[in-house]
């Protein structure tokens, strides 16, 4: 039987984009306008409201928070006055800005829909665009199935993408500029949709998929090596805590976003697992 989780923090609308930073999960409740955090108690606090429906989060390295805005397709930086816009994506992004990761150059990498996913609208391939601090942003991978979670390896030589839309993890080399290359499948997935991810110390990737009930950790070639079931359905996973042992998993009944404002379902869950997270986020 797999593991199982325990509910750390309820009453949330839908989170998305788990990050653990400075001792806290940090998450977006992206429904509610909100990023939060929660500590291992769990005790939980606003952060910053973002009209603009939140999702993917990073910091620059001199500790400012970077939030994707959905809607508006913009990058947006927590500066001590306030939000403000890091980078306008809007020319760059087919559809809605999504999930992010941000590299130990403050260099941030943001996917997007492609599509209007939940209008049910033709499927439309989606690009990864990166945001040079101080740079113009570019597209630096196109032609991708709903790009999605994103992790970089620990000596940031390789970032692997979800494309929820192909059942595949992806795998580029990063440039020194940034750019991305030498694209290959790392993993395909049987039955499962990658929605967010994070790495481990062994190279192995744990993969919240909303087409079942549990995170499943994948070995390069799509072995499945462990799972951990949650309460729902997970949307995104992260390593974290002291140790960075314990797995967050932040679940909801749907991401259909009028069912989940009608009834709030989010929580966040943890599960203690053998190996610890390794790499970014």
């Amino acid at each position: 039987m797999p593991a199982s989780t325990r509910v750390l923090l309820d009453g949330l609308v839908f989170p998305e984009g788990p990050r653990w930073h400075a001792g806290k999960l940090w998450f977006s409740d992206m429904h509610a306008h909100c990023v939060m955090t929660v500590d291992l108690a769990g005790r939980a606090e606003t952060v910053v409201e973002v009209p603009g429906q939140p999702s993917g989060l990073g910091w620059l390295p001199d500790g400012r928070l970077l939030v994707v805005s959905m809607t508006d397709r913009r990058l947006l930086r927590l500066d001590p006055g306030g939000l403000t816009v890091a980078a306008d994506l809007a020319a760059l992004a087919s559809f809605h800005c999504n999930d992010m990761v941000v590299d130990a150059r403050g260099r941030a990498y943001v996917g997007n829909f492609g599509f209007d996913l939940h209008a049910a609208a033709p499927f439309h391939a989606a690009e990864l665009v990166l945001v040079p601090p101080g740079a113009a942003p570019r597209v630096v991978a196109a032609d991708l199935a709903f790009p999605n979670g994103c992790v970089i390896t620990p000596d940031g030589g390789t970032l692997i993408v979800g494309e929820s839309g192909a059942a595949r993890l992806t795998a580029f080399t990063i440039a020194a500029d940034g750019s991305l290359g030498e694209r290959r499948v790392w993993a395909p997935l049987e039955n499962a949709v990658p929605d967010g991810i994070c790495l481990d110390a062994e190279g192995a990737i744990w993969v919240a998929s909303p087409v079942g009930s549990e995170v499943l950790r994948v070995q390069a070639g799509g072995t499945v090596v462990d799972r951990v079931r949650v309460s729902t359905v997970p949307f995104a996973c992260m390593l974290g805590a002291a140790d960075r042992r314990t797995l967050f998993v932040a679940t909801a009944e749907t991401h259909q976003p009028e069912i989940v404002k009608a009834r709030p379902s989010g929580r966040i869950e943890i599960a203690t697992v053998d190996v610890p997270g390794a790499g970014l986020p």
